[in-house]
């Protein structure tokens, strides 16, 4: 039975998203160009949405850039998109800072090249200061990977007896993942109409809603993210519980 839209109760909007940047390649296949050619699209279109947080009342933002699966592409598709990565820091730094954006990167940082590495250093000590959006970029990412090395430290300091094992429960292990410092996402929106999660923030997004829309990343615009900040405000949650 359809709800009746004036019963329909709007909450306020999320204040972390959370987004799959999917549909880069099918987007320049669909034009006959390389799929390096629709992943620097992509990388344009960061900018925009960036930009659309304040107004749509995001305070966190957290993209998810390259898998640690994303190894498996080709030799081509992974050196261009390394290459892009530092262009895009390098291109993009200034104006973060001056948009008073706070840049983290989260995932596996030693499985990068150095100049890539150092880059991504670069802008998170440039831009600490900043009291803005937080923008967080997964690169070398992926959840089981994340927990495994949070579960890998956390034994470590066991080990030395730096944490009792009775004290462990599920409020422990958030403190040794990637995101420690960051709110875990209440929205995660996946592009090109795929619905999957592809390991992105398995333990972050217990309760988060999803979104999975058949726009490719490239054609994400600010209309579009705001459609997705509306729906979301008018979905309730209950996080395992019920109403009354």
């Amino acid at each position: 039975m359809a709800q009746d839209e004036a019963s329909v109760s709007v909450r306020p909007g999320p204040r972390h998203v959370a987004i799959i940047m999917d549909g880069n390649g099918r987007w320049a296949t669909m034009r006959g160009r390389p799929r390096l050619f629709g992943h620097h699209a992509g990388a344009r279109r960061v900018r925009e949405i960036v930009e659309a947080c304040p107004d749509l009342g995001v305070k966190y933002l957290t993209i998810f850039g390259f898998s640690t699966e994303n190894w498996k592409r080709t030799q081509i598709e992974v050196a261009g998109l390394m290459s892009l990565f530092r262009s895009y820091i390098r291109k993009e730094a200034r104006a973060l800072r001056d948009q008073n954006v706070r840049v983290r990167f989260i995932g596996d940082r030693p499985g990068l090249d150095h100049k890539l590495q150092a880059l991504m250093d670069e802008l998170e000590e440039m831009t600490a200061h900043c009291t803005g959006t937080n923008l967080t970029i997964a690169l070398n990412y992926g959840g089981r990977d994340e927990v495994a090395r949070a579960t890998k430290r956390l034994a470590e300091d066991v080990a030395a007896g730096r944490l009792n094992p009775a004290d462990i429960d599920v409020e422990t292990l958030p403190k040794y993942l990637d995101t420690c410092v960051l709110p875990d996402p209440d929205l995660v929106i996946r592009t090109s109409g795929e619905a999957r999660i592809s390991n992105f923030l398995l333990w972050q997004s217990a309760y988060a809603e999803y979104d999975f829309v058949d726009t490719l990343w490239p054609d994400f615009s600010r209309e579009v993210f705001g459609r997705a900040i509306e729906s979301y405000s008018c979905r309730d949650r209950r996080f395992g519980g019920v109403k009354g």
